[in-house]
């Protein structure tokens, strides 16, 4: 019987965006192939699978070998909490922004300073009621309210902006089976949620999301209020909220929000495998990075800079920036590879 699997195409989304990438099954995960001069080789939705992402490298890059699929380099990350390389091969550090979610009570005493709880409290002062809601129809309303509310969130084009009641349903429907939604309502109208799921005894926040008008009263700091509590009852261990380092940005805003409501920076190993001699040559000279890692750091906050004050001017008033955090966040599943 042949081995060789069968070339198949996969649907996942990069910046929002729906495309349809060359992949392969391979030892039940499935691998997706993107990049055009340099092809990169992953598991599709790897944050998200249960057990090791790939739990005999040499085994895998074997039959990936022998598949119809064409990469130039396979990456893969090791999960937490075992951070200490496994592998010998070319590895990169990457991070996750992680709370410890065995004691609720721990997290809000030790872990949130004197405004964060004020924040979650103010919150319900002013009428936020949070609470874990059924995936449906009005849901799914609610959120594509939320989405169209701005173009323009946290100094960039919002890619949610403007989707069809379909696409808003088709892309939160996905690991229904192993997730969860908090809806945060003020008078009956859904004004914030999160969606959450469970990865072994690990919970990843998918995406958390609030509307501007109503950043006053602090949904955002309340969702996370919520998610750590419903963590607790359910024996999760950590909570994951993205990354807690964008492109090496240390000082975002984003960042720090994070860190004052409890978040701490978790790093781990990525590996990079040559497939190809091109992937050998591109891990040589550091192209396997993206282009980005070849920008002074100077010159990235500059242009970043430079693209807020366009969208500013674009959409001039159409985006808050309240004190209590950002109200938007692009969890990893929206930035890399997603389902």
């Amino acid at each position: 019987m042949s081995t060789c699997a069968k070339l198949q195409r996969a649907e996942i989304r990069i910046a929002g965006k729906t495309v349809y990438v060359p992949s392969a099954e391979i030892y039940d995960r499935t691998v997706v192939v993107t990049g055009n001069w340099l092809r990169i080789a992953a598991v599709k939705d790897e944050q998200l699978v249960q057990g090791e992402i790939i739990g005999d490298p040499k085994a895998f890059v074997a039959r990936m070998r022998r598949s119809h699929l064409r990469a130039d380099i396979l990456t893969f990350a090791q999960k937490i909490p075992n951070t200490e390389p496994k592998y010998r091969y070319c590895l990169q550090w990457d991070n996750w922004a992680a709370t410890p979610t065995t004691s609720f009570s721990d997290w809000w005493e030790k872990r949130l300073p004197q405004e964060s709880r004020k924040n979650v409290r103010r919150a319900a002062k002013r009428g936020v009621i949070v609470k874990v809601v059924q995936f449906d129809d009005e849901l799914v309303k609610g959120i594509q309210k939320i989405y169209d509310e701005t173009p323009v969130r946290q100094g960039r084009r919002f890619w949610h902006f403007g989707k069809d009641f379909e696409a808003v349903k088709r892309e939160n429907a996905t690991y229904l089976d192993r997730s969860e939604f908090l809806g945060a309502y003020f008078k009956d109208e859904l004004i914030g949620f999160v969606k959450i799921v469970y990865v072994d005894r690990i919970a990843t926040l998918i995406q958390i999301l609030a509307m501007n008008e109503h950043q006053d009263k602090r949904p955002i700091n309340a969702l996370l209020a919520k998610a750590v509590e419903v963590c607790e009852s359910k024996g999760i261990a950590c909570l994951l909220y993205g990354k807690y380092i964008y492109e090496g940005n240390a000082d975002s805003a984003l960042t720090e929000f994070k860190r004052r409501n409890g978040f701490e920076e978790i790093t781990y190993p990525r590996y990079f495998l040559p497939l190809s001699l091109k992937g050998k040559i591109a891990i040589g000279l550091g192209l396997h990075k993206g282009l980005k890692s070849l920008i002074p750091s100077s010159a990235i906050s500059y242009l970043r800079r430079l693209r807020s004050q366009f969208y500013d001017r674009r959409y001039a008033g159409k985006e808050s920036h309240e004190d209590g955090g950002p109200s938007a966040e692009q969890s990893v599943s929206e930035k890399n590879l997603t389902t």
